[in-house]
């Protein structure tokens, strides 16, 4: 599969900068969650998304069989592994030991992820060793 180019995805994903956090939303400039900011990222240089969304618990210490959203990105994005990644990459984290992942973040440089947080909405910041210890997967935009 042919990836999209990453200095689009991060010129993109910078564009949706200062977006307020709206939980499940996903408008550019009128709210977004971080699994938002990836969609809209995906419309903007994808195209249309393949599947509706369905809702989701907010719930950073879910604990499932599967791990849904890794799921559902690999049904369209190319996976790689978390310490190949790049700028441009999506990333996901598991925010708690033995949880799924549930929080959506791409990478802007190897050490800065941009990501819709609550409280600050869409922000780009250090990929602090924190971050980077709770990245669980990694996918490639593909190009359309």
């Amino acid at each position: 599969m042919i990836t999209a180019d990453p200095d689009l995805v991060i010129a993109v994903a910078r564009s949706w900068l200062g977006t307020p956090y709206h939980d499940q939303a996903s408008l550019r400039g009128v709210g977004c969650d971080c699994l938002g900011l990836a969609r809209g990222v995906w419309r903007e240089v994808v195209g249309d998304e393949p599947f509706p969304i369905p809702p989701y618990s907010r719930d950073w210490g879910e604990t499932e069989l599967h791990e849904v959203l890794a799921e559902g990105a690999r049904q369209m994005m190319p996976e790689i592994m978390p310490a190949e990644a790049r700028p441009g990459t999506l990333i996901l984290f598991r925010m708690a030991p033995r949880a799924i992942a549930k929080h959506v973040g791409i990478l802007t440089a190897p050490d800065h992820f941009i990501h819709a947080y609550e409280r600050l909405g869409v922000v780009e910041e250090v990929l602090t060793p924190t971050w980077a210890r709770k990245i669980a997967f990694a996918f490639l935009f593909p190009r359309d």
